[in-house]
């Protein structure tokens, strides 16, 4: 199989979809792999480094696109690359459809078969693609959210942890899953005061129980949320339901009983955002403000931290990316299960249930395409 690495163009985004050994075990098997001129280089990745091990160094895009039948990337097709994408190559990366509608219908109008990392699912029913991810933006939120609050970036001026004689800042995290976990410990390690917000009993049993002392748990209802964003100095976003919209908790009407100078970090932007007032942002722009209230809401978060996010994602899509080129996409699902619910769109058929049903489209199971 010809598996193609393009370089990423979104902005900001400083991560690639493959390390040189990906390359090495996939060409080792007797694949080509196609690798676009600087696609590693802002994770510090060098062309001659994925030359050693057998990747091929293309120079532009259109090449890449038009020769491999698997194509690899980190987020999802911008619109410049619509036009590459063909009928029944395969594109494996981050998508997020749900929060997008013009990409949904673009995508599926192209043809291809289009695999979303977030989707995937691990034998024990996990999402392992976007759990590495997961663990970075929730453990990134804090340190951005710690930087807004200062007061040149117009927020409350406060310091997380406080100092003797000073209170912390209150953090109040909504969803307990991977990101609202990583973050809640990093909040804590800076000693501030944690509220972590979660809708499962059973899960909340869990963090209270791994949790240190200064982070409390909550039942999520509207009447807790409110309660406690009358108090925050810092809310982080961090629910996901897989492969759907995120829903809004956090109406508009709500922002005017925060603190002013309070901040937001929506950490589930790239589904839409759980804020009403969230909208996607850049990490050239990061912030903007709506009644007082900071909101960060950049789309791609581990972006910013190439050089980790890269291994960190890499380590998991790998074994999926050479299960598929070895075997091909029926086998391969046949073979290992989780991968078919990764198939977002086949054959111009959207195969995910919740994206279908966001958009009012026809739902299609990948049998059936």
């Amino acid at each position: 199989m010809i598996v193609g690495v393009p370089r990423e163009v979104k902005s900001d985004e400083y991560r690639v979809a493959m390390l040189p050994v990906g390359a090495e075990e996939l060409t080792r098997a007797g694949h080509r792999v196609l690798v676009e001129q600087g696609a590693g280089l802002e994770s510090g990745i060098s062309d001659e480094q994925y030359a050693v091990h057998g990747a091929e160094i293309l120079s532009s895009p259109e090449e890449v696109f038009s020769q491999a039948e698997l194509i690899v990337k980190v987020k999802e097709p911008q619109a410049d690359e619509w036009p590459l994408l063909r009928e029944g190559q395969m594109f494996f990366t981050y998508l997020h459809f749900a929060a997008d509608e013009e990409l949904t219908r673009e995508v599926l109008d192209t043809g291809v078969t289009a695999l979303a990392y977030e989707t995937l699912r691990g034998v024990k029913g996990d999402l392992p693609c976007l759990t590495p991810m997961s663990e970075v933006a929730g453990r990134m939120s804090i340190q951005e959210g710690a930087k807004y609050l200062e007061r040149p970036h117009q927020g409350r001026g406060v310091l997380l942890g406080g100092v003797p004689g000073v209170a912390p800042a209150h953090i109040v995290v909504l969803g307990g899953g991977i990101v609202g976990k990583n973050a809640a410990r990093i909040a804590a390690g800076f000693q501030a005061d944690v509220v972590l917000m979660d809708i499962n009993i059973e899960r909340l049993r869990y963090l209270e129980d791994i949790m240190p002392a200064n982070v409390n748990t909550l039942f999520s209802d509207r009447h807790n949320i409110r309660e406690q964003l009358q108090r925050a100095d810092l809310v982080i976003g961090a629910v996901l339901i897989p492969g759907a919209k995120a829903p809004n908790l956090v109406s508009a009407e709500d922002l005017k009983i925060m603190k002013s100078g309070a901040v937001v970090v929506d950490v589930c932007i790239d589904q839409g955002g759980c804020f009403e007032t969230s909208r996607p942002t850049t990490h050239s722009e990061p912030t903007y403000v709506v009644d007082s209230i900071v909101h960060y809401c950049v789309t791609n978060m581990p972006g910013a931290v190439g050089r980790t996010s890269t291994y960190a994602l890499c380590n998991v899509t790998l074994p999926y990316i050479r299960e598929i080129a070895n075997k091909g996409l029926q086998s391969a699902c046949d073979r290992v299960p989780g991968i078919i619910e990764a198939v977002n769109m086949h054959r111009r058929c959207v195969t995910n249930q919740a994206v279908a049903e966001t958009f009012g489209l026809s739902y299609v199971p990948f049998s059936e395409c």
